[in-house]
């Protein structure tokens, strides 16, 4: 897909992986919603790159609240007039805790940004997308979806759950003309990786900070999902912890 003029909206757009996204999309001429709780950072997000001469504009939204949803898709539309990508992106993981040690209103906060977030981005995208003729929605996943990590019960049950809202929302609506995919970037050098180094728990809180890929890796491969070239991937999650899947994606594997 050529992205001049295209819209994509952007979850988690404060940093890392969401922010890696936006500043690559909109380099690649298209106008970017950046959509997250902390509106000061993404407001400064915003200003850099329209003083670059960028097309990008800031909402904040907690994904986790289906009203505020619901008004980042509504005035995206309203301004732009489509929405030709979404990344479903935002997620949390803290606090990492084995069960038995959990609070259940932080376990249920996961709940409602990991898996909830997801869905209220895809309830009020794809009718939005299906008017205008089609869209894709990137889901970011995780190896967690189908591995039990120690101290993850949340995240793990969460991305899970979003590998099957994938699958159905594909089933729903890809004869309207709406991609749906799954990415697990694997590790990424963010700050969410600083958070599960500090737990301590389960081998990934071990990985040197090397093994991990930069979050622009991650944007190019969305890039690449939003291509025909995709499509066999599509109701499923893309994994660029292969040597394959990078090697699709146009990705150094040195």
């Amino acid at each position: 897909m050529t992205f001049k003029d295209k819209t994509v909206v952007v979850t988690g757009a404060s940093r890392g992986i969401g922010e890696a996204t936006a500043r690559h999309f909109a380099a690649l001429g298209a106008h970017v919603v950046l959509a997250a709780r902390d509106a000061t950072r993404i407001n400064s997000i915003a200003t850099d790159l329209n003083g670059q001469g960028l097309s990008v504009c800031a909402w904040r939204t907690d994904v986790a609240d289906a009203a505020q949803v619901k008004s980042l898709i509504d005035a995206t539309v309203e301004e732009a007039g489509q929405i030709n990508l979404l990344l479903n992106n935002a997620g949390i993981i803290d606090p990492i805790v084995r069960m038995g040690d959990s609070d259940p209103e932080a376990w249920g906060r996961v709940v409602d940004v990991n898996l909830k977030g997801v869905y209220h981005g895809l309830r009020y995208a794809i009718p939005a997308m299906v008017s205008h003729g089609g869209g894709t929605i990137v889901n970011i996943s995780s190896g967690a979806a189908t591995s039990a990590l120690e101290g993850w019960s949340h995240y793990c049950a969460t991305k899970a759950a979003v590998l099957s809202l994938t699958r159905v929302a594909d089933k729903e609506y890809r004869n309207q003309g709406v991609r749906v995919i799954g990415l697990s970037p694997g590790t990424v050098a963010t700050r969410m990786q600083e958070q599960i180094r500090a737990s301590g728990i389960n081998p990934v809180s071990q990985l040197d900070w090397s093994a991990h890929i930069p979050a622009e890796w991650v944007a190019r491969a969305i890039e690449w999902l939003t291509t025909a070239a995709a499509d066999g991937y599509l109701g499923a999650d893309f994994s660029l912890k292969t040597e394959e899947g990078r090697q699709l994606a146009g990705l150094s594997i040195e």
